[in-house]
């Protein structure tokens, strides 16, 4: 994603140009979560939520296509992998619920920053999970909990 993008912006109908990932991790940390990193955040997102859609769309249809196949060892593996296809939407499905609440965070100012400590949850971070609602930090205590005391 070398190349800016420009999107009208509803709030102020001014057209926003859409920053780089090499743009967003040049920025200050006074600059953190600004109207720029917020509409690249935004747009990252809305991407993601339009091709978890698309893929389960895609699924439903797919599992629509009866096929009747007389081999027993046929029909086994075309319902091994219907099941195997249904274990990723499922996670999809999961993963598109943190995506919408992540949007609505983003809405409400509230994005970018933990949810455990208020302290920034760092660009690097979101660019590689865009749905983190916790700092590294806070992420690594969490997981030590789990592992020690379950959950």
């Amino acid at each position: 994603m070398a190349t800016k993008t420009t999107k009208t912006s509803t709030a102020s109908n001014k057209p926003v140009t859409l920053l780089t990932e090499e743009d967003l991790l040049k920025m200050g940390e006074k600059d953190y979560m600004n109207e720029a990193q917020l509409a690249f955040f935004k747009a990252r997102l809305q991407q993601l939520e339009k091709d978890l859609l698309k893929n389960a769309d895609e699924t439903t249809e797919h599992l629509r296509e009866t096929v009747l196949v007389p081999d027993p060892a046929d029909r086994a593996t075309i319902e091994e992998e219907h099941a195997l296809e249904l274990r990723t939407r499922d996670r999809e499905r999961k993963l598109l619920k943190k995506v919408q609440q992540s949007i609505g965070l983003i809405d409400s100012g509230e994005y970018g920053w933990c949810e455990e400590t208020g302290e920034p949850i760092g660009v690097a971070r979101l660019l590689a999970r865009p749905t983190a609602n916790l700092s590294l930090e806070a992420q690594q205590r969490r997981e030590l909990k789990q592992k020690l005391y379950g959950d």
